[in-house]
């Protein structure tokens, strides 16, 4: 039996009135505009819902007083949260571009804090009095730590091959690359586009899976040649048939056509971490095979801010300081701060893989993190949930160490009563929001990219979504 205009009209003769509402909830909101929104707001929302209602039963709800004004109280709290927000991550996925990429260490952070609210020496040279230049701030700090001539940094890595190409290249100069070496990586930066935008001319050579030396030597003998790029395709690979030139060689064609090599590295690891098993070329060593510049990502496998870091041969670095681009692309205050910190972990090795945690997550053991994923499966069980550990594997993520993984331990978590899609949601929607995993309708979480306090934050919303429901 359909539920009739008339009957409904009763509900929305009981909807309280907007002054009314204003009145019970005044000093809930220090700004009355914004109160004034959010209750005209849950009034609409409850009238929709009651003219769509086909019991009486629900209209009664919406129509309640109560549950208005706690609508009205909850949509001013998601107002006043900030659009960034904390984030557990679960997946297991230790560069999550999504949440954020790496996290940054102690140093980096008391760093910040130390100048959130101050003035500070951005470009100013405190010894002679006078402006200074922010490209020198960390120059000094690079060399020392990759041994390079000169170095530079910009907002992020995409920035800083538009840079170098720009500054290297006459318009409609020649860059060659690799036709298998031509990537989009996130947030469709391709390096066509990149070449194209720079005012240079792509020069593609060799096949999507092989180039040889040769095609490479014919390129550089155009007079239009100004530039090699290899590109580091550092979010997929290629498998069978394949064959890349490697820098040495590209040494060699470069010096034979003086032509300038630039790597872009992308990753930004600055020691190899193939005790680990990973297997990932690193900044060093790129630079000591001969490239003229390598351009690698702060936010990577660095382990800092979102940067993008230039090293190599001081000509070209300084062109790249010179040129107009730079200041469009150039760092703000913040990140040189996280970016210094991050940088000084680097003068030892073995410190920076302890404090800096994307390296600390990376090497991880996988017993440690069973034990952890054992603790967590046994408080669950407590709660009710069926829970047991299982061996699975952890993903690098961000776009580095294609077909890399880890072995890990995670929680599989059911709940007799819910869907997994349902459990993830209410994690989801939790406060700190829980990000985790779903495989084969069992909940997922991997303890690897847990940080302190992260495991208490999951128990206590696994309890409460428990005793809420």
């Amino acid at each position: 039996m359909t539920f009739s205009m008339k009957e409904k009209s009763q509900y929305l003769q009981q909807l309280p009135q907007v002054n009314e509402l204003l009145m019970a909830l005044e000093g809930k909101s220090d700004d009355v505009a914004l109160l004034k929104e959010a209750v005209r707001d849950a009034l609409d929302a409850a009238r929709k819902g009651i003219l769509a209602a086909e019991d009486g039963e629900r209209c009664r709800a919406l129509a309640d007083r109560a549950t208005i004004e706690a609508s009205i109280l909850s949509a001013l709290a998601a107002k006043g949260r900030p659009a960034l927000m904390p984030v557990v991550n679960a997946t297991g996925v230790i560069l999550h571009t999504n949440l954020g990429r790496s996290l940054l260490s102690e140093d980096a952070i008391a760093n910040i804090s130390a100048l959130t609210g101050r003035y500070a020496n951005l470009e100013y040279d405190v010894d002679a009095g006078r402006r200074g230049s922010r490209h020198d701030i960390l120059s000094g700090l690079l060399r020392e730590i990759t041994g390079a001539e000169d170095a530079m940094v910009v907002n992020n890595n995409a920035s800083a091959v538009l840079l170098a190409i720009s500054a290297l290249t006459a318009p409609e100069g020649e860059v060659i690359v690799s036709r298998g070496e031509l990537v989009e990586i996130g947030g469709s930066f391709r390096i066509p586009e990149i070449i194209e935008l720079s005012g240079a001319t792509l020069r593609e050579i060799g096949t999507t899976n092989k180039v040889h030396p040769a095609d490479y030597g014919r390129a550089a003998e155009s007079e239009a040649a100004e530039v090699l790029l290899k590109v580091h395709t550092s979010n997929f690979k290629i498998m069978g048939f394949t064959e890349e030139v490697e820098l040495p060689a590209l040494r060699e064609i470069a010096d034979r056509h003086d032509l300038p090599l630039i790597y872009d590295l992308g990753s930004g690891l600055m020691h190899p971490l193939t005790d680990v098993g990973i297997r990932e070329p690193d900044v060093l060593s790129s630079l000591a095979a001969g490239a003229d510049l390598v351009l690698f990502s702060g936010d990577k496998l660095l382990g800092g801010p979102q940067a993008g870091i230039a090293i190599g041969k001081r000509e070209y670095i300084s062109r790249m300081k010179r040129h107009p681009l730079a200041r469009v692309v150039r760092m703000d205050k913040m990140s040189f701060a996280a970016l210094e910190a991050t940088l000084k972990s680097y003068r030892n090795p073995e410190k920076a893989r302890k404090d800096i945690p994307v390296l600390s997550m990376i090497a991880k053991r996988p017993e440690d993190i069973q034990k952890e994923a054992e603790a967590m499966a046994e408080a669950l069980k407590e709660l009710g949930y069926f829970a047991e550990v299982a061996r699975d594997q952890s993903e690098i993520g961000g776009g580095s160490c294609p077909g890399e993984y880890l072995d890990t331990y995670v929680v599989s978590v059911e709940d007799p009563k819910a869907s997994a899609a349902s459990l993830e949601e209410d994690l989801r929607k939790n406060d700190p929001p829980i990000v985790a995993r779903i495989r084969r309708d069992r909940l997922l979480i991997d303890a690897r990219t847990l940080r302190p306090g992260d495991t208490d934050t999951i128990l206590r919303a696994m309890k409460l979504r428990k005793t809420s429901r």
